[in-house]
């Protein structure tokens, strides 16, 4: 049974290692190590009389040591042992932190454990705290192609800029799976232009070119004597790794409005048509932590 249990706490340690974060594997792989400390235990009580022997200082020594400097390595975590972690899918539960209170809110992302970006918006004069405004958050490259949401509200109709840079990324990301392989002149390394994983464009050793982080907000029913509803409004900031800043503030770059000879969604600069959407944040303020 130890040998089953410790298999299986190989297997799934593996594929939380391999596979993006999943808590059914984590889980599986925690609880079955406490039924493997359970066994191990109950083979010492059980065997004790023949182990003890085996527990001389000259043993201890051998095994403590490279336990104890192995244990140090992981938790000071140097870059060489950072570039190992960094090959993982699973950047664990907490990749991912969003916290709203009643004067906005705290968003978390680490993409790596060397790299860290924490956005903070804080609430407008015409922010509803009982009904907060929909939102979403987004990573685009150079080229302004969505790479990764970082949160949404889910309205897709309430936040339409948003709405269509993901159904154009869906639509790009489908066809490429499509692609069969002679189809392909060239297989290299990940490439920023093309790649799917938002680490490309994000990490500075994978990427070298800018990227921009951007948030669309739109209170329902924000009514005023030129719209019925008013238009979603567009905050957007330039991150180059080139040049690193550990403080960002993100501008408003516009309006969300649909052009129906282009069909599609772009930004458009506010006039004086906008009233209380435009006051919906009082400040976004991005920061990252490049270790």
């Amino acid at each position: 049974m130890v040998a089953m249990t410790f298999t299986v706490i190989i297997v799934s340690g593996s594929m939380a290692f391999v596979f993006p974060f999943n808590l059914k594997t984590t889980g599986l792989h925690a609880l079955m190590g406490f039924v493997f400390i359970a066994l191990i235990g109950l083979h010492i009580f059980s065997n004790w009389k023949g182990l003890k022997n085996s527990f001389n200082k000259n043993n201890f020594f051998k095994a403590i040591l490279p336990t104890a400097i192995l244990t140090a390595l992981f938790i000071w975590q140097p870059k060489p042992i950072q570039k190992i972690l960094g090959l993982s899918n699973n950047l664990g539960a907490a990749q991912d932190m969003f916290v709203m209170n009643e004067d906005g809110m705290i968003y978390n992302y680490t993409p790596a454990p060397n790299y860290k970006l924490k956005l903070e918006v804080k609430a407008g004069k015409t922010y509803d705290k009982k009904a907060p405004p929909e939102i979403a958050i987004w990573l685009e490259n150079k080229s302004a192609y969505h790479i990764k949401t970082l949160y949404t509200s889910q309205s897709k109709k309430e936040l339409p800029y948003w709405a269509w840079k993901v159904k154009e990324y869906e639509k790009a990301k489908a066809e490429s799976e499509q692609e069969k392989p002679e189809d392909v002149d060239d297989i290299s390394g990940a490439t920023p232009n093309s790649s799917f994983d938002p680490r490309d464009y994000i990490l500075p050793e994978r990427n070298k070119e800018p990227f921009y982080m951007l948030i669309e907000v739109n209170a329902k029913g924000d009514k005023n004597e030129f719209y019925e509803d008013q238009p979603s409004i567009i905050f957007k900031v330039e991150i180059d790794n080139k040049f690193p800043k550990a403080f960002q503030v993100l501008d408003i770059v516009g309006y969300s409005k649909f052009d129906p000879d282009e069909k599609t969604w772009d930004a458009y600069y506010p006039d004086e048509k906008l009233t209380t959407s435009l006051h919906l944040i009082n400040s976004a303020l991005l920061s990252i932590d490049r270790k």
